[in-house]
C-alpha cells in the first residue's frame, strides 16, 4: 500500500493483484473476467454451478428478517456500494441490457481517502482486503448479502 499526495489531499493506493482476485473467485465457485485499470479493478463474476444462486436479500422485506440478521455485508441499494469496504457491485447485463442470473459486476477501488477505515477502525491493507474479499465471495453463495435502502421489486 502506498500513500499518495495530491496537493493537500492524501490517498491510500491499494496494490491489489488481479491474479489473486481471480484465484479467490475460482476457489468459491465463480468464473472471473478481470479488467485492470489504474484506479480500480472491475471483476465480472459468473457462478460456475448454475444450481447455486447468488444470495442477495432485500433488507426491507419482512420475510427476510432472519437472513438480514445473519448477513456480514450490506449493500446500498441506490449506489451499489458495499458498506464500509472499497467494493461496489452492479448487475451483470447481457447484450440486450437485461440482468444476467448468477452474474455480478464487482468494482474494487484502488484509491481510497487516507481516513478510510474498516469496521472497528481497522486500517485496510492488501492482506486484510484479500481476507475481506474472500469473505464477501463466500457470503454471496453461503450466508447472504443484504441490499438496503431500496425495494428490489421496484427496480
Amino acid at each position: 500500500m502506498q500513500v499518495l499526495q495530491a496537493g493537500r489531499f492524501k490517498f491510500l493506493f491499494l496494490e491489489v493483484e488481479a491474479e489473486l482476485i481471480s484465484a479467490a473467485a475460482s476457489q468459491y465457485g465463480f468464473e472471473a473476467s478481470i479488467q485492470d485499470s489504474d484506479r480500480s479493478i472491475i471483476v465480472d463474476l459468473a457462478i460456475k454451478d448454475h444450481s447455486v444462486p447468488l444470495l442477495l436479500f432485500d433488507a426491507s422485506d419482512p420475510a427476510n428478517l432472519g437472513w438480514f440478521s445473519r448477513c456480514q455485508f450490506y449493500v446500498d441499494g441506490r449506489t451499489g456500494a458495499v458498506l464500509q469496504t472499497p467494493i461496489s457491485i452492479a448487475n451483470k447485463r447481457d447484450r440486450a441490457g437485461k440482468p444476467v442470473n448468477g452474474g455480478l459486476r464487482v468494482r474494487i477501488s484502488r484509491e481510497l481517502p487516507a481516513t478510510f477505515r474498516l469496521p472497528g477502525k481497522m486500517q485496510l491493507t492488501e492482506q486484510v482486503f484479500y481476507g475481506m474479499f474472500t469473505n464477501f465471495l463466500q457470503a454471496l453463495t453461503k450466508t447472504g448479502v443484504a441490499v438496503c435502502g431500496v425495494r428490489l421489486r421496484d427496480q
